[in-house]
């Protein structure tokens, strides 16, 4: 028995002699756990002779299963060194380990890097290629979160566009690879928490409380859920046996966008350590925010909007044995935004007050079986609840130069998901290779009610002439529950040490669809002649997105009654209805397939570069389509239910849409030092839809060809950022820097209707330099890092919002830019180590 304990990392092991079956073999098994005894699925364990120092030879190298267990077959007992890696982990590196004749059985544990005061020194940590894991991963961690300077760091869903592939776009909406933000699953330590009644990510997360952040795109493991755009995976810190406390912005953050103001107060506390040492721990991370958020565009005294709010989020572990382990959750948010929707063409009468909660609870039991063997099942309840209240009841009012008036919608939504999933990890057998089963099931139960009271809108002309009135019939008050089952398989075959092929195969059925559906995946990882710094990976999958209940409870909504009216104010024809229905014959699950490759090559000084090729086809997507044939009458049964004879539009929802996206991307990323990196990627796309548009009963945009690039469309798009050292000491420099093309945009008449093409325009080149600096020093025993920095130093007009009304005076007219401001953040990074 030996064992070995320093700072980064603490290894026990138990060597037994065995029979002597042969002379001359020895194996090697154990299990990788952290500091809590939870396992480290994916750990790479690497073992050399120890003679081969400082010249090392070829080493044997073993990944750990999902359980965290490993065996490696070694050539001959003797003295090796045992090098052990994972992300998030401080390395066990060529560390001695004297190995006997038979079996040897081993534990290792690592010890978990925590983002506010810990670095690892990467210089001798190992090659981070893995061939044992197929799926195209693109992985933030917490450090990473923390030290680079994008916009708005107190929340997480800002950092996401710093995965090569990720965009934001003009509305802060997220975009994964080419698809809608509902086209991407988002889990928070392995539970789903998109929005139930959307399916995108409303949730407000602190950046302080996630330990990383990993996407998974194109041919991810069939384990997971719906979505042709890939898997968000946010996993969230631990608690161990010491105490920790840190906090973030505790001091208000001055800000220069449109004059020197308190931009952001935005304080962020961690907590965390043992609830019952070596038993039980915890991890809290509670924040606030009040945000004063500058609108160019406008008028002093009007160019401002305040926001409030608040989140927490608890994590707990319990090991009620060795061999049974109990991960908790419990989060809540709460957010107020008076005049939430503020902007250049839109002035504070015609915003909103948006008040929204959510409340999220979790519970995953992992139980440790016989040979290997894991179980865990879990239960999960996310709920959300959004009140939407305008300013005043007067009529909206569209103009060609913006808004007037008063929003026209007053509405209450609530939502709710229960989850609950069982996952089973079998022991692997050999059979030409080896294999490792997973299997497990995942049921949902969805509910959406809605109370929703709509006053009407106006479109008027340049000599502010009334063009159209829409107003509104019908109960807005609905619900619409939903019920999804999904069971899979998969097979992770290691036919080499240097080529693993993994099989697998989901089924989904759904209630709003009521159809089955199968999902083949397969994806390969192969080393060329056994090469430890090459990877090529690449596979095929089919792969469904999620139906959403707001999309289907649109026929038990309300209709809109539109009237046209002549230049002299005289009306030309309606009230005509426009009204939602669902294709009686039945609707099929949007499909998608795609096709991927990638390569993955170590160069020289440690630099790893990746590139990704992708292609996705949809086919069968949910799109409303006007059904009614300007030539013929509408159906008697419409005319008897709407109680009249004009109709501007009915629309059925049906499975015509299509969607592609392509793209090429390359990657550059080096960690050197003890914490520092810098990344940079380039990436060639194009994501195009035959239904640009969503028509709602809120749409007023009219359009007849609906077919073009996407929204959030970037073409070309280089992004990188780092973490560089100076030649002072306790000094860093952060930065991000990122240049794309213009988003697309559609050109429309003064009531509404999209003129050409959609989104046929562009707005200008985007482009933003942020750069900081960062002081670490002490002070009264406690580590504090001060830094500050200007965000858009080249001052470059970033446009969010155009006038695209065709004839407006302002036609073209771009705005939104916030402009070079500067920006200060004070971390508070717990007691000094001694």
């Amino acid at each position: 028995m030996f064992s070995v304990d320093d700072r980064a990392f603490r290894c026990t092991a138990l060597c037994f002699l065995g029979v002597r079956l042969f002379a001359a073999e020895a194996t090697l098994r154990g299990r990788v756990v952290d500091e809590a005894s939870a396992p480290v699925p994916g750990a790479i364990i690497s073992l050399r002779p120890a003679g081969q120092l400082p010249s090392p030879g070829p080493a044997i190298e073993t990944t750990a299963d999902p359980t965290g267990a490993f065996q490696a077959s070694l050539p001959e007992p003797g003295s090796y060194l045992i090098t052990v890696a994972q992300a998030d982990f401080f390395p066990l590196t060529n560390r001695p380990l004297d190995i006997h004749e038979g079996p040897n059985e081993i534990v290792l544990t690592l010890n978990h890097v925590r983002n506010t005061s810990e670095s690892v020194d990467v210089k001798s940590a190992p090659s981070p290629i893995d061939v044992d894991q197929t799926d195209s991963e693109r992985r933030l961690s917490g450090k990473e979160i923390f030290d680079i300077p994008y916009p708005s760091t107190h929340d997480l869903r800002n950092a996401m566009p710093l995965i090569p592939g990720v965009v934001q776009g003009r509305a802060g909406d997220l975009h994964f690879d080419g698809g809608s933000e509902n086209q991407v699953q988002y889990n928070l330590d392995g539970f789903n928490i998109s929005d139930p009644l959307t399916g995108t990510f409303n949730t407000h997360l602190s950046a302080d409380s996630v330990r990383s952040m990993e996407f998974l795109n194109s041919r991810y493991s069939p384990e997971y859920g719906k979505g042709s755009s890939g898997v968000l995976a946010i996993h969230t810190e631990t608690g161990d046996d010491t105490f920790r406390y840190s906090g973030t912005n505790f001091v208000p953050g001055l800000d220069t966008s449109g004059g020197l103001h308190i931009g952001a107060y935005t304080p962020r506390l961690n907590f965390s350590g043992p609830i019952v040492k070596d038993r039980a721990w915890f991890s809290d991370s509670v924040d606030g925010s009040y945000n004063q958020l500058y609108v160019p565009g406008l008028p002093k005294g009007q160019n401002t909007r305040t926001s409030y709010g608040g989140s927490n989020l608890l994590h707990t572990q319990v090991n009620l044995t060795p061999s049974n382990i109990i991960f908790t959750d419990f989060l809540i948010n709460i957010n107020v935004n008076p005049n939430a929707n503020l902007g250049a063409l839109d002035p504070i009468p015609t915003t909103v007050d948006l008040r929204n909660r959510e409340w999220f609870i979790s519970a995953k039991d992992q139980v440790y079986l016989t040979r290997g063997m894991l179980l865990e099942f879990g239960f999960s309840d996310l709920r959300t609840f959004s009140r939407e209240t305008p300013q005043g009841n007067a009529l909206y009012v569209f103009t060609p130069n913006g808004r007037q008036g008063n929003y026209y919608l007053d509405t209450t939504q609530t939502s709710q998901r229960k989850q609950a999933l069982a996952n089973l990890f079998l022991p692997s057998f050999h059979w030409l290779g080896t294999h490792q089963f997973k299997t497990g099931i995942d049921l949902d139960r969805l509910d959406y009610t809605q109370d929703t009271r709509r006053s009407g809108f106006e479109n008027v002309g340049l000599t502010n002439n009334l063009l159209r009135l829409v107003t509104f019939a019908g109960n807005g008050t609905l619900s619409r529950p939903s019920l999804e089952a999904s069971s899979y398989i998969v097979d992770n075959w290691k036919i080499k040490p240097n080529l693993v092929l993994e099989l697998g195969l989901r089924q989904d059925w759904d209630e709003l669809v009521r159809q089955t559906v199968l999902a083949p995946r397969v994806s390969f990882s192969y080393a060329p002649f056994g090469w430890k710094n090459t990877k090529l990976s690449g596979g095929y999958a089919v792969l469904y997105d999620p139906t959403t209940p707001q999309l289907f409870s649109r026929p038990q909504d309300q209709y809109s009654l539109s009237t046209l009216y002549n230049p002299d104010g005289t009306v030309q024809s309606g009230p005509a209805a426009t009204v939602f229905t669902i294709d009686p014959r039945g609707l099929q699950m949007p499909r998608y397939q795609n096709w991927s490759l990638g390569l993955e090559q170590m160069l020289p000084e440690r630099i790893l570069l990746r590139v990704n090729l992708l292609r996705r086809r949809g086919k069968h997507g949910f799109t409303y389509v006007n059904v009614l044939n300007a030539n013929a009458s509408p159906p008697p049964a419409f005319v008897q239910l709407y109680q009249t004879t004009q109709f501007e539009g009915i629309y059925q929802l049906e499975n015509q849409g299509t969607q592609q996206y392509d793209s090429a991307e390359i990657a550059l990323h080096q960690a050197f030092g003890k914490g520092y990196e810098w990344m940079a990627s380039y990436t060639r796309s194009r994501a195009y839809s035959n239904a640009v548009a969503d028509v709602t009963v809120d749409q007023p945009m009219l359009i007849s060809s609906n077919a073009g690039p996407l929204a959030w469309d970037a073409p070309n798009r280089f992004l990188t950022w780092g973490y560089l050292p100076t030649k002072f000491k306790n000094w860093a420099v952060a930065y991000l820097f990122e240049t794309r093309t213009g988003f697309p945009f559609s050109v429309q008449d003064e009531i509404g209707r999209v003129l050409g093409a959609p989104n046929s325009d562009r707005f200008p080149e985007y482009l933003n330099l942020n750069l900081h600096l960062e002081w670490t020093t002490h002070l009264f025993g406690y580590r504090f890092a001060l830094r500050g920095g200007l965000n858009n130093i080249t001052d470059h007009k970033n446009y969010t919002v155009v006038n695209n009304v065709f004839g407006s005076p302002n036609f073209l007219m771009f705005y939104g830019s916030t402009g070079r401001h500067f920006v200060v953040r004070l971390r508070w990074l717990g007691r000094v180590k001694t």
